[in-house]
């Protein structure tokens, strides 16, 4: 476990000492603040969809940061050929794989804590109320979410070569999952055999990423989620992540590194 911490320290130093966060942050907090700072129509309410409008910066800058330090992990040990003396301490390949997601998922929850912290400071003095129970829920849903992305990028890492490659088709999918993938169900019954039972299936088999969306419930604030639905939601995006990891892992412990 010492030696997954280690890996994961790493991930998150890496994190800090690039551009990445501190660009899509500060893009974040001046368009938070422009668009805070302007009343449309004199009407006080129009700050809930402004509110859903930052959140959605949030979620976006979060994928962002997310796929792109994942999709860099394993191709940069091996172009650097650090992945070598890596493996000969001895940390085997389930270890490399454990310590680059616990870094990659570890610095998304630091991001994440950054850009909610400074969104329910900036909503709450306008509008004077602190729903800290909503914020925290959505905060850790996306998390959850960003397990699930991180480790679907983790397997795709281990598969394409180029990390360019990896970082185009994971945005591709999970775009594609969360606005297509909650219709497919109601796409399927429209459709003939063997089609239908194609679209079911991949309709049960895809994470369904947009449960954890829940922005609309915190801008017009909603009543909190029962905490046995986030415990569901939070054991569905484990198992997911869990799984993604493994295939990962069995790729990637027959995979060659010198080529």
């Amino acid at each position: 476990m010492r030696t997954v911490l280690a890996l994961a320290g790493v991930v998150i130093k890496e994190l800090y000492r690039r551009k990445d966060f501190y660009v899509l942050f500060v893009l974040t907090a001046l368009i938070t603040l422009v668009l805070g700072a302007v009343k449309f129509f004199n009407d006080e309410h129009i700050v809930r969809y402004l509110k859903e409008i930052c959140l959605l910066l949030i979620w976006v800058s979060a994928l962002v940061i997310a796929i792109v330090t994942t999709a860099r992990q394993i191709p940069a040990e091996r172009e650097n050929r650090t992945i070598f003396p890596l493996l000969a301490k001895p940390v085997s390949r389930a270890q490399v794989i454990a310590g680059k997601f616990a870094g990659c998922w570890l610095a998304c929850a630091l991001v994440l804590a950054v850009f909610y912290i400074f969104f329910v400071v900036i909503s709450g003095s306008r509008e004077h109320e602190w729903p800290i129970l909503n914020y925290f829920q959505a905060m850790w849903l996306q998390w959850m979410m960003l397990g699930v992305v991180i480790a679907f990028v983790m397997f795709g890492s281990v598969i394409f070569a180029a990390p360019s490659s990896n970082t185009t088709i994971s945005f591709i999918l999970v775009i594609g999952i969360l606005f297509i993938g909650r219709h497919l169900g109601e796409v399927a019954l429209r459709q003939t055999e063997p089609v239908r039972s194609i679209a079911y299936t991949l309709y049960f088999l895809i994470p369904h990423l947009e449960w954890f969306d829940v922005r609309e419930r915190v801008a017009f604030h909603q009543n909190l989620i029962p905490w046995s639905a986030c415990g569901l939601a939070s054991l569905y995006a484990a198992c997911y992540s869990a799984f993604l990891l493994w295939a990962a892992w069995l790729v990637f412990r027959r995979k060659p590194l010198n080529v």
